[in-house]
């Protein structure tokens, strides 16, 4: 019997104890949805918004990638990043500072940028995208906020989308954001069970050679563990969000069931576009 792929990733997940959102678009016209206009919280993966919205602060010249923001106490907050080892005071490049929003999901980072683009305007960028159904609700801070962000996997899927096809924001705009998020920490979900050959630096030398890459985002909290983003391969591109809520471990491990069973269906996906020489 030959199953599709969207009922052989329902197999995989039968015994999954939580709701997995997923979108997936080959970007050829081929496109798998599950659970795909459910909401989710962002946790972390609001910072691709908050990306986004910053660089069309750019492109109409109201922002700089060079202008410096200083760290300062009232942006201080625990959890990821590295920021905090840093003494108040400390300046850093709007880029360098994106960049640690990103790459090492800083969210001290992120709070500078939420002061600097302005909560409003992010919302307003991330709805005249088309992501109605997504809303920063407030800076990062645990002790006042039960909540950061929520969206939908459809929501998520078509920034990553856009940034696929060049056009999230403008051309250039997507390249600057590309080259930031392939430089990702935390992208176990989407890779951790790619072929060991495909990510060993070895294998294909400099980034501009890479046969195999992905850009991408990730975000965790209690009630979320989420992953989504492109994977680029030689047969082209192709854009993956795997959101997770409704599960019973809130515990932060490497072999969390959202994290495992996410790697599962990944791999699946990646399989399929290789074997498919680029469709899904």
């Amino acid at each position: 019997m030959d199953l599709s792929l969207e009922s052989r990733i329902k197999a995989e997940l039968y015994g999954y104890d939580g709701t997995m959102g997923i979108y997936i678009d080959d970007l050829k016209g081929h496109v798998i949805r599950i659970n795909e206009h459910e909401e989710y919280e962002t946790a972390s993966c609001c910072k691709l918004f908050i990306l986004a919205a910053l660089f069309d602060k750019i492109e109409k010249g109201e922002a700089s990638l060079d202008e410096l923001l200083t760290y300062e106490e009232r942006f201080a907050i625990n959890g990821s990043g590295v920021i905090s080892s840093l003494e108040t005071g400390s300046k850093l490049s709007v880029l360098n500072t994106a960049t640690l929003m990103i790459i090492v999901s800083d969210n001290i980072a992120t709070n500078m940028l939420i002061d600097y683009v302005g909560l409003d305007y992010i919302n307003e960028v991330t709805w005249s995208l088309g992501c109605k159904h997504t809303k920063l609700h407030n800076p990062i801070d645990f002790e006042k906020y039960e909540r950061l962000g929520t969206t939908t996997p459809e929501d998520y899927a078509s920034m990553w989308i856009r940034m696929a096809k060049r056009e999230l924001i403008s051309k250039n705009a997507s390249e600057q954001m590309i080259e930031i998020c392939r430089k990702q920490h935390y992208n176990s979900m989407l890779i951790g069970k790619f072929p060991c050959y495909y990510m060993d630096e070895d294998n294909y030398g400099a980034p501009e050679n890479q046969l195999i890459w992905v850009a991408s985002k990730s975000g965790s909290m209690d009630e979320c563990r989420n992953d989504g983003g492109i994977v680029h391969t030689p047969y082209g591109e192709y854009v993956i969000v795997l959101l997770n809520k409704d599960f019973s471990d809130r515990s932060y491990h490497s072999d969390h069931p959202a994290t495992t069973y996410g790697q599962s269906v990944s791999r699946l996906i990646f399989d399929q576009y290789l074997a498919k020489e680029g469709s899904i």
